[in-house]
């Protein structure tokens, strides 16, 4: 290809995706009036769904990223399972590179087993699911990102502090049709795959910070969801290892997504 050509080629593609811009900006600032409600209508469909269902079993991918001080940009990548028994008995387990974790949760006992360290932590939490969801949040240093979607009011905890929420169209998730909803905070912006039709269950979940460096992001794909009988009882009952050692849960501190070592960058 000559020269003239590439440089006809190249300013061609350049007012194309200017012209791009600019329409996605003007989209992007005069959304229309119903992106808004068509976004409050699929969540609340959503929530009253997944609220509704009394026994969910799920297994997810997950992905977490942190900045490095240098500014490099660094994906964790972890997969998992769910088992929730509504009101009081969950258990979730997550294994990545750096870590094999499971939660246990039997309505008056929660247990923390961090397989990789073969050692597990145990705490009277009597209550419910979303209690101790809350609780583990306030009182101890394991993030939950993704939990909101297990609570019993799943749309009130997903829209406090929302500032805007649009329904921006459809996408396919792992060959699903989605509803893809995107919404706005003062310190993180959200965005919500939920698949179409009779079971508007959520299938992607991410999270962009916008008070660290460079945006980074917790993305939650939901692989399978089930709401057969609910598991039997067996299933939240603990059984530790025979040689696993008991701890305290401040000193189960290697137990996250997160590898030692790894410092996060600056807030912006």
């Amino acid at each position: 290809m000559s020269r003239c050509r590439k440089s006809r080629s190249t300013m061609s593609a350049i007012r194309w995706g200017a012209a791009s811009l600019v329409g996605a900006f003007i989209l992007g600032i005069a959304p229309a009036a119903h992106a808004e409600d068509d976004a409050a209508k699929i969540l609340k469909a959503m929530s009253d769904y997944v609220t509704g269902q009394q026994s969910i079993s799920i297994s997810f991918d997950s992905d977490i990223e942190v900045m490095t001080t240098d500014m490099q940009k660094i994906q964790f990548a972890s997969s998992g399972k769910v088992l929730l028994n509504r009101p009081d008995k969950l258990r979730i387990t997550r294994t990545g590179g750096y870590s094999d974790v499971e939660l246990v949760y039997d309505g008056k006992t929660v247990t923390l087993l961090g397989k990789n360290v073969n050692a597990y932590a145990q705490k009277d939490a009597p209550g419910n699911v979303d209690q101790l969801i809350e609780r583990i949040r306030d009182e101890s240093n394991i993030s939950m990102p993704g939990a909101d979607l297990l609570l019993s009011r799943v749309y009130d905890e997903l829209t406090t502090d929302v500032l805007e929420g649009k329904h921006i169209g459809q996408g396919v998730i792992d060959g699903v049709e989605c509803e893809h909803l995107a919404f706005r905070g003062p310190e993180i912006d959200w965005q919500l795959w939920v698949e179409t039709g009779a079971r508007p269950i959520p299938r992607k979940y991410v999270i962009t910070s916008k008070t660290m460096t460079g945006a980074p992001q917790y993305t939650l794909r939901v692989k399978e969801w089930k709401t057969d009988a609910p598991a039997s009882p067996d299933a939240f009952v603990f059984k530790p290892p025979a040689d696993a050692k008991k701890a305290e849960f401040a000193a189960l501190h290697d137990v996250d997504e997160i590898p030692p070592g790894q410092v996060m960058g600056g807030k912006k």
